[in-house]
């Protein structure tokens, strides 16, 4: 592998390491979000909105979490299936990382289409924040757009490479236990 892609190997495993962090705090915001809810409760103080923004928080986090979890082999794939074929493994990866791939591009897409008509039109939450919807928005289109961008990753790496690059598989991992 040339130094350039070695660069871009380590670039896109840190946009990816980097997804999996961000899932992890908007994880560790909703943790906080329902103690600050609960502890109002508690107060007799009024927390408006809170599970809208613990809602976008888990949105966030989804979204921010797959194509970690795409590189670290956490989403569930028919490995069976692919250890069985041998031989013909790699084109069933093309298949189906070619398929993920035009569908994660039409969902960023139209995720970052629907942040920008929400931020035009000025569309709000219906709930008791009356959140501007561009911002929690915003966390899923970047989410959906590194998923595009991982799902096309692991697509060139099998058809010049043979192999998706995924480190590990969780249904080969349990085989031995």
């Amino acid at each position: 592998m040339t130094a350039f892609g070695r660069g871009l190997r380590r670039l896109l495993d840190g946009l990816y390491f980097t997804g999996g962090v961000f899932a992890a705090l908007c994880l560790i915001s909703i943790l906080a979000i329902i103690v600050a809810q609960m502890i109002a409760r508690w107060t007799g103080l009024t927390f408006p909105g809170a599970t809208s923004y613990a809602g976008y928080a888990m949105a966030s986090a989804s979204f921010f979490a797959f194509a970690h979890a795409l590189n670290r082999g956490a989403h569930i794939r028919v490995s069976i299936l692919l250890s069985a074929l041998g031989e013909r493994r790699r084109w069933l990866e093309v298949w189906c990382f070619a398929i993920g791939s035009a569908l994660a591009g039409y969902l960023a897409y139209y995720a970052i289409k629907a942040v920008y008509w929400s931020r035009k039109l000025n569309d709000i939450s219906q709930g008791q924040d009356a959140t501007p919807l561009w911002i929690p928005q915003t966390a899923m289109a970047a989410g959906a757009v590194l998923l595009a961008i991982a799902m096309t990753d692991h697509l060139v790496r099998v058809l010049f490479l043979g192999d998706p690059g995924i480190r590990s598989d969780t249904v080969e991992q349990s085989h031995g236990e």
